[in-house]
């Protein structure tokens, strides 16, 4: 059985009909208990700050672009020494949005090498701005956070007993003389 997905912690629908013919700046900064749940999301500690701008306008027949910029502060586990790091995150976005047969179709752009990418699929004749940022936020976190005083040090290696094997290496030796 495929594992499900967790539930999205933070949607802010559109409809494409709610964007007027001149377009449409959309502003969001979600609360705090929407932050908890994006950064479980996440999987980071903390996001204390989360913001979304977005510039939504019409193409085409029934399409939708969103323009805009997903900026936050995360607060993860550093790599090293597990201690809180602060990070910034700063991501754009630039997506379109098409009604589901416009968006499987292949455009004749898309033979081009320096074509844009295919459509996203409206739902429903909408697309969901907090969706849209808590994706790009993701994308946007460092997978392995590090203080930026943090040091590694590795075990000696002359040192055969701190070699991560050393344990199994005793137990294998151990029953080598047991089978004698």
């Amino acid at each position: 059985m495929p594992a499900k997905l967790p539930a999205q912690p933070w949607s802010v629908p559109v409809k494409l009909s709610e964007v007027p013919e001149d377009g449409r700046q959309v502003k969001l900064a979600p609360d705090a208990a929407t932050r908890t749940a994006v950064a479980g999301f996440a999987g980071v500690l903390e996001v204390p700050r989360l913001e979304a701008d977005f510039s939504l306008s019409r193409v085409g027949q029934g399409s939708l672009r969103v323009v805009g910029q997903v900026s936050a502060t995360v607060v993860q586990r550093c790599v090293v020494t597990l201690d809180p790091v602060r990070n910034e995150v700063e991501e754009e976005i630039n997506l379109v949005f098409a009604p589901p047969a416009a968006a499987t179709a292949p455009a004749k752009a898309m033979q081009s090498v320096d074509a844009e990418d295919p459509s996203e699929e409206l739902r429903h004749g909408a697309v969901d701005l907090g969706a849209i940022a808590t994706e790009f936020l993701v994308l946007g976190i460092d997978p392995y956070p590090r203080k930026p005083d943090a040091t590694f040090d590795s075990p000696a290696a002359d040192d055969p007993a701190s070699h991560p094997f050393s344990a199994l290496a005793a137990l294998k030796n151990g029953s080598d003389e047991k089978d004698s």
